[in-house]
C-alpha cells in the first residue's frame, strides 16, 4: 500500500556521503527495503496511509486508529524497494473533533471573530513580510529546454580553448599524476564540491631501452618498425617514435619464420590460407580494421600462427592523412590491470604474472616497410583509387622478428568530482572524459576531452551557485591509463562494483570528441538513442547547426567499455568525425599514431565543434539528471530487437517469437506506465521511483556471460555500421566454417534467446509489481 512520509531530511540523511564511503555501501546504497527499520525511524508517527482517514470517520467514539499494516511492494529481482517520495509533500493526519449538541449561538460568534482577527493578522504580516524580503527566484521546471539553455548558454568556444592551450602547456611523462593534480585543482576551483585523486599501481608493458626490430633473412637488413634501416643516427634522431611503435601486452622474444598475408584475418582469409600452406609457427601480415584486433588475433592463435606483423593499409585513411611512414602502437589489453583482473589493483589483493597476454609475437610496422620488406613502389596510386597492399603470392619473405618490452608498475591516476543530487542522490549519472595517453601519441586528443568536460562543469556550477540542484548526483570523472586498455575506468568500476551495478543510472562519454570536422557522429544504447536525436535538435542551432546524422548503437572506443560491458548501463557519446573514417574500415581507430601538436586547431580553429559537443553532452546529461522520470525508451529496446533478427541467414523462428511476446511488453509497459508518469498531473513520486528503477535496468538483461575476444557483451551494441544483426550470430556463423561445427552456434543462438527471454520476464514482472502495488486505487 502507498504511504507517504514527511520528514525527507532523515530520509535522505545517508545519502551525504559518496562512492567511497563505507557508510554508503552499509546504508544509502543497500537496495533491500526492512520494513521493521522504516518503522522504528523516528518521524513513523507522520505516515498517513492512504484511505484510512475516510474508514474511520463513521466511529467518531472510537479513540484507537486501527492502522492497516504497510505492505512493501514486492519485486521478482529486488528492483522495486525503499521508494523516493517527493520531499515536497507534507501530510497531517488530524482526526476530527467530535460533534456536539451544545453548542450555541454565542461559541460560533465567538469562534467567527477570533478566526476573522487572525485573518486580518495575517494578511498584515504577509503583506510587510514580503515588501521586507525580495521573493526567492523560483526554478525553472527541469523538463522546459529554457531552463537547460541557460546553462549550456555559459559554455563558450573561446573558453575551451583557453582550458585546451593551458593544458597543452603541461610537461607530458609517462605518469600522469601531474595532470591529474591540476585537474584536482581546476575542478575544486569551479566549485565542484568533493574531487578526489584516485591512484591505482597496475602493471603497464613499456618499451625497454631499444627498439624492437624487423630482419630480412636474405639481405640482413635490419629496419626499425616504421621503415627506417638500424643506424645509429636514426635511433638518435627519432628514439621515442621507435620506442613506443610496438603492441603492449604482447608476447616478446625472437622468432625467424616466413611471413603469410592473411590481408584482415576474416575467417574466409584463414580458411583459404590454411588450404594452401601449413601456418604453424609462421609470422601473418594483417592488416588492422573490419573486426577487433583481439578477434583476428585470437583466430590467428588458434590456427597456430607465431607471430604478427600488424599495419594499417594507406588506401583505408583519408587522403589528408600521410601515415605511410608511421608506425603505430597498439594494446592487447581487453580492460583493466591485467595482474589484477576482474578485481581492483588496490593494498592486499594477489596479482598475477600476466605481461603476456597472447603466445603471439605481434609488432605494429607502417607501410612504408611493407613496401621494402617485398619491393614494391613506392607510389602506388592510380587514377581512379588506391592500390590496397597485398604480398605477391610467388615471393617468399623470411624474416626474424624481434619483440622486447618491459612490464612495469606504474601509478595512474583518476580524477572524481561529484555534484550531488537534491532529490535521488543516490542515483548517478557519470560524465567521463580521459587525460591520459601514451608518450607522443594520440595527438591532443586527451586535452579536448579534458577541455570539454571542464567547460562543461564551469558552466553547470554557475548555476549551482544561484540554489539550483539537479534530481540525481552527477559524477564527473577523468581517466588514466586509457591507451593501455581503459585501466583508469576499470579499475575504479571494479572497486566500486556493488554501487555502481545499483546505483549509476546512465554514462556519458566525451572521449576524443574532435576526430575530424566533417560529419557528426553520435553513438547511444537503444534506450536513449530518441534522447540523443532529440538533443541534436535543441542544441544544434545557428552556428553551431549540426549536419544530418543518425544515432546508432554500435562498438565505441573509450572507457564506456566497463559500464556498457559489466553493467549494463545506457551509454551515449557525441564526436566529430572525418566522412572518409566512417566510411573505411570499422577499428582502425585502435592504432594510435603519433601526432604532431597542432593537429587539433587544424581540425577545429576556431573551437566551435568543441563547443557543439559540450553542449550536446550537457544537454543529454542534464536531462537524465534532472528529469522526473528517466528519459529512457522501453520500446526501442524492442524494436531493436526485432531490427537484429531481420535475414534469412538463420532459422530464428523461435528468437522471432519471443522478441514479439517483448515488443507486446514493452507496449504495454510504455502506454499504462511510462505515459501517466511522464504527464505531471497523473504523476505519482512512488510511481516515479518504481518506474525508474525498471528502466535503470532494462540493458543488464541483455549482457552475456561470454563474447569473443573484442566483441561487447552487450548484445545490443553491434560492431560498426555496415552490420545490422547480432554481431555473436555472426560471428558464430563464421566461425562454424573454421571448425565445421555448429557448436558454436548453438551457443551463441541460446545466449541471445536467453538475453530476449529475461528482458520480456522482467519488462512482465515490472507490469505485475505495479498492478499489485497499486491495485483498487486507479
Amino acid at each position: 500500500m502507498a504511504y507517504h512520509k514527511v520528514n525527507a531530511d532523515q530520509r535522505t540523511q545517508g545519502h551525504s556521503q559518496y562512492l567511497d564511503n563505507d557508510d554508503l555501501q552499509a546504508t544509502t546504497l543497500e537496495l533491500e527495503w526492512d520494513m521493521e527499520k522504516e518503522l522504528e525511524e523516528p518521524g513513523f508517527d507522520h505516515f498517513r496511509l492512504d484511505g484510512t482517514v475516510d474508514h474511520h470517520l463513521g466511529n467518531p467514539q472510537n479513540t484507537n486508529i486501527d492502522l492497516e499494516p504497510i505492505q512493501p511492494s514486492a519485486s521478482p529481482k529486488g528492483r522495486f524497494q525503499r521508494l523516493q517520495e517527493d520531499p515536497d509533500y507534507v501530510s497531517h493526519y488530524t482526526r476530527p473533533a467530535p460533534k456536539s449538541n451544545r453548542c450555541n449561538f454565542c461559541r460560533i460568534f465567538k469562534l467567527f471573530c477570533t478566526v476573522l482577527t487572525l485573518f486580518i493578522f495575517g494578511i498584515l504580516l504577509g503583506y510587510y513580510a514580503h515588501k521586507k524580503c525580495p521573493p526567492s527566484p523560483t526554478p525553472s521546471e527541469p523538463s522546459d529546454p529554457h531552463f537547460y539553455h541557460e546553462i549550456l548558454k555559459e559554455i563558450k568556444a573561446e573558453n575551451i580553448q583557453q582550458i585546451f592551450r593551458d593544458l597543452i602547456q603541461l610537461p607530458r611523462k609517462e605518469e600522469d599524476t601531474d595532470i591529474a593534480m591540476k585537474l584536482l585543482v581546476q575542478w575544486t576551483s569551479c566549485g565542484l564540491e568533493d574531487v578526489q585523486l584516485v591512484n591505482y599501481s597496475v602493471l603497464l608493458d613499456l618499451p625497454g631501452s631499444s627498439s624492437n626490430t624487423v630482419t630480412l633473412k636474405n639481405t640482413g637488413e635490419c629496419f626499425y618498425p616504421s621503415g627506417q634501416k638500424c643506424y645509429r643516427e636514426t635511433k638518435k634522431l627519432h628514439s621515442q617514435d621507435l620506442l613506443y611503435s610496438y603492441a603492449a601486452y604482447s608476447a616478446k622474444g625472437t622468432l625467424e619464420a616466413e611471413v603469410i598475408d592473411v590481408q584482415y584475418g576474416t575467417v574466409e582469409d584463414l580458411v583459404l590460407i590454411q588450404v594452401m600452406t601449413n601456418v604453424t609457427n609462421k609470422i601473418a601480415l594483417l592488416k588492422l580494421g573490419q573486426s577487433p584486433l583481439l578477434y583476428k588475433l585470437s583466430l590467428l592463435e588458434e590456427a597456430g600462427f607465431g607471430g604478427v606483423l600488424l599495419y594499417v593499409d594507406p588506401c583505408d585513411l583519408p587522403k589528408t592523412q600521410n601515415l605511410s611512414d608511421k608506425a603505430f602502437m597498439v594494446s592487447l589489453n581487453n580492460g583493466g590491470d591485467p595482474s589484477t583482473p576482474g578485481y581492483p589493483s588496490i593494498d592486499g589483493n594477489y596479482r598475477h604474472n600476466r605481461s603476456n597476454l597472447t603466445s603471439l609475437l605481434v609488432q605494429p610496422i607502417s607501410a612504408l616497410l611493407i613496401k621494402r620488406l617485398v619491393s614494391l613502389p613506392e607510389d602506388r596510386s592510380k587514377s581512379d583509387g588506391c592500390i590496397p597492399l597485398k604480398l605477391p603470392v610467388t615471393e617468399k619473405r623470411i624474416i626474424s622478428l624481434n619483440v622486447q618490452t618491459v612490464p612495469t608498475y606504474k601509478t595512474i591516476s583518476n580524477v572524481i568530482g561529484y555534484l550531488k543530487g537534491s532529490t535521488f542522490p543516490d542515483r548517478y549519472v557519470i560524465v567521463g572524459s580521459h587525460h591520459n595517453s601514451v608518450y607522443g601519441y594520440s595527438g591532443q586528443e586527451w586535452a579536448s576531452s579534458t577541455a570539454v568536460i571542464t567547460a562543461f562543469i564551469q558552466a553547470l556550477m554557475l548555476k549551482v551557485e544561484r540554489g539550483w540542484r539537479p534530481d540525481r548526483t552527477i559524477v564527473f570523472c577523468s581517466w588514466g591509463g586509457t591507451s593501455f586498455g581503459n585501466i583508469g575506468s576499470y579499475e575504479w568500476a571494479e572497486d566500486l562494483k556493488k554501487v555502481l551495478q545499483r546505483n549509476v543510472v546512465a554514462y556519458v562519454s566525451l572521449h576524443n570528441p574532435v576526430r575530424g570536422n566533417s560529419s557528426l557522429h553520435p553513438v547511444a544504447s537503444p534506450s536513449i538513442q530518441q534522447l540523443a536525436t532529440e538533443s541534436q535538435s535543441l542544441t544544434c542551432l545557428g552556428k553551431m547547426k549540426c549536419p544530418g546524422s543518425n544515432v546508432s548503437s554500435v562498438q565505441m572506443q573509450g572507457d564506456s567499455d566497463y559500464f556498457i560491458n559489466h553493467l549494463g548501463v545506457p551509454t551515449v557519446q557525441f564526436s566529430y568525425e572525418d566522412i572518409k573514417t566512417l566510411q573505411s574500415p570499422s577499428f582502425l581507430f585502435e592504432a594510435l599514431f603519433p601526432a604532431h601538436n597542432t593537429v587539433t586547431e587544424e581540425l577545429d580553429p576556431l573551437f566551435n565543434l568543441h563547443e557543439t559537443i559540450a553542449k550536446l553532452t550537457g544537454e543529454v546529461t542534464l536531462q537524465i539528471a534532472s528529469e522526473p522520470v528517466l528519459p529512457f525508451n522501453a520500446l526501442d529496446i524492442a524494436l531493436e530487437v526485432q531490427n537484429r533478427l531481420k535475414g534469412d541467414q538463420l532459422d530464428i523462428r523461435q528468437l522471432l517469437a519471443v522478441a514479439s511476446r517483448l515488443r507486446d511488453s514493452a507496449e504495454l509497459f510504455q502506454s499504462d506506465e511510462m505515459r501517466p508518469a511522464n504527464d505531471p498531473k497523473e504523476r505519482a513520486p512512488i510511481r516515479v521511483r518504481m518506474l525508474n528503477d525498471v528502466l535503470q535496468g532494462l540493458e543488464q538483461n541483455f549482457l552475456v556471460q561470454q563474447a569473443p575476444p573484442g566483441f561487447y557483451r552487450n548484445i545490443l551494441f553491434r560492431l560498426d555500421e555496415k552490420m545490422s544483426q547480432f554481431s555473436v550470430l555472426l560471428e558464430a556463423l563464421e566461425h562454424c566454417k573454421l571448425r565445421q561445427s555448429n557448436e558454436t552456434l548453438q551457443a551463441a543462438l541460446s545466449k541471445v534467446l536467453n538475453s530476449i527471454n529475461s528482458a520480456q520476464v522482467y519488462f512482465k514482472a515490472g507490469l505485475d509489481v505495479f498492478e499489485t502495488a497499486f491495485a483498487g486505487k486507479k
